[in-house]
This record gives structure tokens, C-alpha cells and sequence, in this order.
């Protein structure tokens, strides 16, 4: 999604975000992601002023202090950006794909599902559905690598075996992990 963004000719608008909207956007986060709501103040300081940037492709960007925090497409469900993955690990569910995939991860390539069952790699043990937001670990790398959305639930991906497993959105050295906002 952000392997070609350019923020001079993608970015449309910038906007700030109402206290009481920025309310409501935080519980929509904890709704999506409940292990944030312990440090979603942290996250989303209360005194802090939110700023919403509108893309092409109806992307937007939610930043705070110069950092992207989160990303929707449309009406998609928030995604994470890597820099807030890397400072809240456990707030986010994970899977963990093998060596071999991380040079395919990094150039933009989806996450076939031979990636994540072989040996190396790992799965949840509870079953997360199709559509869910994952932080995307690699063997033998303490922090995240990529962010994607599931194509088939994790309980699928360790019986069919083929296919996609996981869309990326976002990957270490894309667009999104380069932007900087003034």
C-alpha cells in the first residue's frame, strides 16, 4: 500500500482532530485493540492535539508530534504503524514468519502461508478471524518487520497450507515508514 507513496504528491489535506472526536477514536482503538486500553493515554495523550491527513485512495493518516500512530483505508479497520508496533509489542496481536520470507516481506510482497507454518515460524495458538490486523515478526528479529490484515484465519492458514495468508500494508523502509510530517 505504501511501497510508492510519495508524500508531496499524496497527501491532500491535513486536518485537527477535535478533543471529543479524538474521544471517540480512542475507543474505537481499544474496541479494535483491547490490550491498548492500559496505555492508550499513552498513545493518544489527553492534552495532546491529533491531526488527521487525507491521502489519495481515501487513505488517512492519523499523526500526533510528527509520528504516524495509525492508517485507514476508507472504513477499513485502523492499522497500526510500525513505529507504534515497535513501542507497544504486546498490545497487538502477532504471527511470526520464517527467514526466508523477510527479503519479500521488505520488498512489498503479501505473506504466502508456507511462510507462516513452516519451521521457524508461528501462529497464535487462539484462532484470529479473517480481516484481523497482525504485527508481522520474523525468526531470530525482537521487533516487527511488517503490518497486515489476515485473508483467512489463522486456523485455515495451518490446514489449507496455500495461498496468501496476510496482505501487507506496511513494511519496514516503505512510504509510510519514511514519511515525515512537518
Amino acid at each position: 500500500m505504501f511501497k510508492k507513496f510519495n508524500a508531496k504528491d499524496d497527501i491532500h489535506s491535513r486536518t485537527n482532530i477535535k478533543s471529543s472526536v479524538q474521544r471517540g477514536l480512542k475507543s474505537k482503538l481499544v474496541e479494535q485493540f483491547p490490550k491498548l486500553e492500559n496505555v492508550i493515554d499513552e498513545v493518544i495523550p489527553k492534552k495532546g492535539q491529533l491531526i488527521v491527513i487525507k491521502c489519495t485512495d481515501k487513505l488517512s493518516l492519523y499523526a500526533m508530534d510528527n509520528e504516524v500512530l495509525f492508517y485507514q483505508h476508507f472504513d477499513d479497520p485502523f492499522v497500526p504503524s510500525l513505529k507504534l508496533i515497535h513501542r507497544f509489542t504486546d498490545c497487538f496481536p502477532s504471527v511470526r514468519v520464517d527467514r526466508g520470507a523477510i527479503k519479500f516481506i521488505l520488498s512489498g510482497a503479501n505473506i504466502m502461508c508456507p511462510g507462516l507454518t513452516s519451521k521457524g515460524a508461528t501462529l497464535p495458538d487462539e484462532n484470529l478471524p479473517a480481516g484481523t490486523v497482525v504485527a508481522i515478526l520474523a525468526e531470530g528479529k525482537e521487533t516487527a518487520l511488517a503490518v497486515g490484515k489476515l485473508i483467512m484465519d489463522t486456523d485455515d492458514i495451518k490446514k489449507i497450507n496455500k495461498g496468501i495468508g496476510i496482505e501487507v500494508g506496511t513494511h519496514l523502509g516503505d512510504g509510510l515508514w519514511s514519511l515525515e510530517i512537518e
